[in-house]
C-alpha cells in the first residue's frame, strides 16, 4: 500500500499517521528511540504492507507482470492500490475524501517535528503538490511510477509499466474492491493501535 492507504488505516491521531508514513522511511532510524505511538503506527505499517504483500491474489497479480518489470510489480501495485482507493473512497470509508485527505494533511504537517530530515521533505512535497489527489488520475500515476523507476540505482526496466497496468485495470480494480475490506478487517481484528 502507499500512503493514503496507510494513512487511511492509522488510527485518527499526529502520531499515528507518522508512525503509519514512517514504514517507508527506515533508514537511519533507530526503532528503540520511538515513542509507544509512534510505534504502534510503524507496527500497523508493517502489518498493512506484510499483509498486503502476501495476500493470495496480490502475490498472483504481481507474477502477471513482464519478467522486466516483475521485480518492481509490488511497488506499481502499491501505487496502484491508492489509485483505486481514491477512486472508490465511498466504498470504504463514511467521511468525504476531500474532508479526509485534508485531515491527513493537517495531522502530517503537524508530525513535522516528530520525522527525521529525509522523511519531513517527502511528507512535505506531498503536501505542497497534493500527491494523495493525484492518485485520482491514472496518467499520474503512471508518472510516479515513471519517477519512481528513475530513482531506482541501477538499470531497470521498470519504466512504463503503466502500459501493463492499463491492458488490465479493470481486472485489477475488481480485485482491489474484493482485497481492500479484507485488509481493513485485518487492520482492526489486530488491534495494534
Amino acid at each position: 500500500m502507499n500512503y493514503l492507504a496507510h494513512l487511511s488505516l492509522a488510527q485518527p491521531t499526529v502520531s499515528s499517521k507518522v508512525g503509519n508514513v514512517l514504514g517507508d522511511f527506515m533508514r537511519g532510524v533507530d526503532v528503540s528511540e520511538l515513542t509507544g505511538p509512534l510505534r504502534r503506527g510503524l507496527d500497523n505499517h508493517r502489518l498493512v504492507d506484510h499483509f498486503t504483500d502476501h495476500h493470495p491474489w496480490v502475490t498472483s497479480q504481481r507474477r502477471t507482470f513482464s519478467s522486466g518489470r516483475r521485480r518492481f510489480a509490488g511497488v506499481a501495485l502499491d501505487v496502484l492500490f491508492d489509485h483505486f482507493l481514491w477512486q472508490h473512497w465511498v466504498r470504504f470509508y463514511d467521511v468525504p475524501r476531500e474532508q479526509a485527505i485534508a485531515h491527513h494533511y493537517r495531522q502530517l504537517e503537524q508530525g513535522l517535528p516528530l520525522m527525521h530530515g529525509p522523511m519531513q521533505q517527502r511528507v512535505e512535497r506531498l503536501i505542497a503538490f497534493d500527491l494523495l489527489n493525484q492518485y485520482g488520475d491514472l496518467t499520474k500515476v503512471g508518472e510516479a511510477l515513471d519517477v519512481i523507476a528513475a530513482r531506482i540505482r541501477f538499470a531497470n526496466s521498470f519504466g512504463g509499466i503503466i502500459e501493463e497496468i492499463g491492458s488490465r485495470y479493470r481486472e485489477l480494480e475488481e480485485g482491489f474492491l474484493t482485497f481492500y475490506p479484507q485488509l481493513q478487517a485485518k487492520v482492526r481484528e489486530s488491534g495494534l493501535e
